[in-house]
């Protein structure tokens, strides 16, 4: 594009997604681009698309939307980032990008684009998707069970993803009952041993306890992500309300000590149930 165009466009507030391509493109630009943009590549911009992605869900938890607003913005530059470094190594393109999800939204969603009924569940409609992913997988060539989970994804979704994976072919406890049991034997095998194990034992031992937790999330239906999220969130509520009451007599949670910040903690909680009975 003519420098002037490309000047124009960028200038334009409402040249919508080709102005952010030519702000992504101009920052890549051999000759002109930002330095630092140059320097990128796949692997150094992975974290800032993860990083992006978390704070998207972030937004929504705090159910802050002019926030949630701005974080979508940053999750598509990640995007058109990606895209922009494909289209100069002549692996893919924007367009590209944009009609392989569009293909696949398409044959993913018979129910709305195609013959079949939609007259179906939830859940049939989410088993109907992984039937398609996976006739998808096999057309790709021969593909065992685990294949194709992303290493990338939070160790937590990963772990549900791969138990989801192998509950389909009947790998799986039949109750809750069975899961937390293994919780309990996981978590007094890691304690009893914990003095007489290797470090890297030790970590081998936890992480089993983590997977073992997270099957039970799967089984209760739950995310464990954002059940997490929201205990760090509790947490940090909390732990700020003992601070506010330390600092309204000149003190901070360094000069006081367990017994006390723990009466704050539970004075905290006692705050936050009855605000909740107030709002009920």
């Amino acid at each position: 594009m003519p420098r002037g165009e490309s000047d124009a466009l960028i200038a334009n507030p409402e040249g919508g997604i080709e102005r952010l391509l030519e702000i992504m493109a101009r920052l890549r630009d051999p000759q002109t681009g930002c330095p630092w943009d140059l320097e990128q590549d796949f692997a150094s911009i992975a974290p800032y698309t993860i990083e992006e992605a978390h704070e998207v869900a972030d937004a929504i938890e705090r159910q802050d939307w002019r926030d949630l607003e701005r974080e979508l913005g940053d999750l598509l530059f990640q995007s058109v980032y990606h895209a922009q470094m494909g289209t100069e190594a002549g692996l893919f393109t924007f367009d590209s990008v944009t009609r392989a999800i569009s293909d696949k939204m398409v044959a993913r969603h018979p129910h709305v684009f195609g013959q079949e009924s939609r007259d179906k569940t939830a859940e049939q409609q989410t088993a109907d998707w992984e039937r398609i992913k996976a006739a998808e997988r096999g057309a790709a060539g021969p593909a065992r069970v685990l294949d194709g989970v992303a290493l990338g994804l939070p160790a937590l979704t990963r772990a549900v993803k791969l138990q989801n994976r192998a509950a389909r072919v009947g790998f799986d406890w039949p109750s809750t009952d069975e899961v937390v049991d293994k919780i309990v034997e996981e978590a007094r095998e890691l304690a009893e041993a914990r003095n007489r194990l290797t470090e890297a034992e030790i970590t081998e031992e936890f992480g089993d306890l983590l997977f073992v937790i997270a099957n039970l999330a799967r089984h209760l239906k739950i995310d464990p992500e954002a059940a997490l999220r929201a205990a760090n969130a509790k947490f940090t509520r909390r732990f700020g309300r003992i601070e506010d009451w330390l600092e309204e007599q000149g003190r901070s949670p360094a000069d006081s000590d367990l017994a006390e910040m723990d009466a704050l903690w539970n004075r905290a909680k006692r705050e936050e149930k009855d605000s909740e009975a107030e709002r009920r």
